[in-house]
């Protein structure tokens, strides 16, 4: 019995205990490497989809010291203005001041992005100091915080040296800056997901499986808001459904080569787009009206006719492929080609059978999508016959039938991110030594972790609020979000808990969502 007992007591402390260790300790890695991922997924969808910007000229400040302060100021349309290098904190603070002045009067530019990197908080300061003494009249200027994160590594790649040749890379990462107040979507895909900078552990956990997780994760945001075909970078394209790095190549070159597109069933003249790439990307493809009008007209005025493409009154499109000489052409391909408005919606072609029949019911016309009017004739309708009943007439699905609905009744260059929060523009500074425990502030979410939210309320130094301190009564029920639970972007009202100074640490509690 004594050998039994010392055998089985040998076994279990150096065979089964330690495996049975290894076992539990390999599943709870297992569990927290996917919960890191799934955060940091959750964390990326929240950033992407953060409110654009547009119609704005912005200057763009990539903050430095010795090195100076690298400008770029951007037109609405993200077309680079001007670039500059103004030393803020080297003792001629005061003499810059008037080169800024300067280049926001001639390019009627008020909004001032500053990246969050080293010297932000001094150029925060300064410029939140002119402001207060208003020494950009007749401008009202505001500013913003915004993460720098990838900024630099993004400067140096070839797509930014092919995007912005012959620029300073420096200069490269304010022009980034910029871009990202003004379309963030379209410029963090510029960026490889895990350099920016949201989640925990991400250069810890399985790489194959994070790359996997944030490459889903941009695929789905970029078709959910869609591209304007005409007007989109080729990295953005890449990340459509049903595209890849060659075919979003191959309908750049397609678009260089022919003019703009004028309607999707252009799409399958491109090389390597077959039938079922076109069926996968053809619903997350926006074609703006406005732009093939404008396009066409300008055209029209400058040589009377395109070489390719006449423009008639009814504002069909003829390409054509005759050559101009003394001699005819012996070949001639003539295409018609009309812009179609149901190419500026989600609808899919697919569903344009479904939705033409719809129109005929409710008596509208192709050219009222977006309008007012079209809003008003979709709803009396709708009053009269429920949608069960609308979609059995028309043998499809209420799913279907609501998409077509949202897409014809959505105005001209629709976009649902505008429904979310846009960044905090500021006019004035607080310091750490300002806060007092019981003040009530409001802030934007840098980032979210298991542990807990951290949130940039102003003062140069994120605070955090603990896990336990968000509960699901705190978060708003009635309000559009993108996810259930606090991500980077969203803007929350929060109360001083604790205050460290020499550590720096502010720990906050949530009040609401705002």
């Amino acid at each position: 019995m004594k050998i039994l007992y010392n055998s089985l007591n040998d076994s279990f402390k150096r065979l089964i205990y330690p495996l049975l260790c290894r076992e539990f300790r390999a599943k709870l890695t297992s569990d927290a490497e996917k919960e890191s991922v799934m955060m940091f997924g959750r964390n990326l969808r929240q950033l992407l989809l953060t409110s654009p910007v547009p119609g704005r000229t912005l200057m763009g400040v990539d903050p430095g010291y010795k090195h100076g302060c690298k400008l770029a100021i951007i037109s609405p349309t993200s077309q680079i203005l001007h670039t500059d290098v103004v030393y803020l904190h080297c003792g001629q603070g005061f003499r810059e001041a008037e080169k800024i002045k300067t280049l926001l009067l001639n390019f009627n530019c008020s909004t001032v992005v500053i990246g969050n990197g080293t010297a932000c908080r001094e150029t925060e300061a300064y410029f939140a100091d002119l402001i207060m003494k208003n020494y950009f009249a007749p401008l009202d200027v505001v500013y913003c915080i915004v993460s720098e994160a990838g900024a630099s590594i993004y400067s140096v790649s070839p797509e930014a040296n092919k995007e912005m040749p012959g620029l300073d890379p420096n200069l490269r990462s304010a022009v980034s800056i910029a871009r990202r107040v003004q379309d963030p979507l379209a410029e963090l895909v510029k960026i490889e997901p895990k350099h920016i900078g949201v989640g925990m552990y991400q250069h810890d956990v399985s790489q194959t499986l994070l790359k996997a997780t944030l490459d889903s994760v941009v695929e789905e945001c970029v078709s959910f808001v869609g591209v304007d075909i005409n007007i989109c970078s080729e990295v953005l394209l890449r990340h459509i459904a049903g595209l890849n790095a060659n075919r979003a190549k191959n309908i750049i070159e397609w678009r260089e080569k022919n003019g703009p597109f004028i309607n999707r069933e252009q799409l399958k003249k491109v090389k390597g787009l077959g039938p079922k790439s076109f069926q996968q990307c053809a619903g997350f493809i926006r074609i703006n009206q406005d732009y093939i009008r404008t396009f066409c007209s300008q055209q029209t005025e400058t040589s009377g006719q395109i070489q390719g493409v006449a423009v008639t009154s009814s504002a069909d499109v003829e390409v054509t492929n005759e050559k101009q000489g003394k001699k005819k052409s012996r070949t001639a391909v003539n295409v018609l080609l009309r812009p179609n408005p149901l190419d500026q919606t989600c609808i899919h072609p697919e569903s344009y059978d479904i939705a033409m029949r719809f129109l005929s019911s409710i008596g509208g016309t192709l050219y009222e999508v977006g309008k007012p009017e079209m809003q008003q004739k979709i709803n009396s309708f709708l009053e009269k016959e429920g949608m069960e009943k609308i979609a059995e007439r028309l043998q499809t699905t209420v799913h279907t039938l609501q998409v077509i609905i949202d897409g014809l009744s959505q105005p001209e260059s629709f976009d649902f991110r505008t429904d979310f929060d846009k960044p905090d523009f500021k006019r004035s500074i607080v310091c750490l030594e300002d806060l007092q425990i019981g003040t009530v502030l409001t802030g934007k979410v840098e980032n979210a972790t298991l542990f807990g939210i951290f949130v940039d309320i102003g003062v140069g130094k994120s605070g955090l609020i603990p896990i336990r301190n968000v509960t699901e009564a705190k978060l708003s029920k009635t309000k559009k979000r993108r996810s259930l639970g606090l991500g980077p972007g969203e803007r929350v009202e929060v109360q001083v808990l604790n205050i460290d100074i020499p550590r720096s640490r502010i720990t906050l509690d949530l009040i609401r969502v705002l």
